[in-house]
């Protein structure tokens, strides 16, 4: 059997395609911009440990990005509109981004033990941000 090129799944693709660019496209600025707000609050300096070797600050690294991407992703699934994804996204990030600082604050020495490249310290912290990122994204949920 053809395919007709006026399908329901053909319309439907043609119209929700440029939609989930546009609202992929906002959650990625929307990342980026948390991201760098990171790089510059933070106290250390993880790309420049990172181009200098330091596996301990690429964990933390990544484990940032990845708390700040689980909410972010809830926020995103939940909202309907480029203005939802933008206020909801950008609420939940400065939460998190809230967070990681609180978290840092509260177990004192970590971060400068990442700094000086203990892995021990850096898994300890991407595990608590994660782990606050896992609870903000559930409190995004529908």
């Amino acid at each position: 059997m053809p395919l007709s090129a006026q399908t329901p799944e053909l319309e439907a693709w043609a119209v929700g395609f440029p939609a989930m660019l546009l609202h992929a496209g906002v959650a990625i600025v929307l990342l980026i911009g948390a991201a760098a707000l990171h790089a510059l609050l933070t106290p250390n300096r993880e790309i420049q440990l990172i181009r200098q070797g330091n596996a301990a600050a690429a964990l933390s690294l990544a484990g940032v990005l990845v708390g700040l991407a689980i909410p972010l992703a809830f926020a995103l699934a939940g909202s309907a509109s480029l203005l939802a994804i933008a206020l909801w996204g950008g609420a939940a990030l400065i939460l998190q981004l809230a967070l990681f600082w609180g978290i840092d604050l509260v177990l004192v020495g970590l971060p400068l033990r990442v700094r000086e490249g203990d892995i021990a310290a850096a898994v300890l912290l991407v595990g608590v941000k994660l782990a606050t990122a896992i609870v903000l994204a559930a409190a995004l949920a529908p």
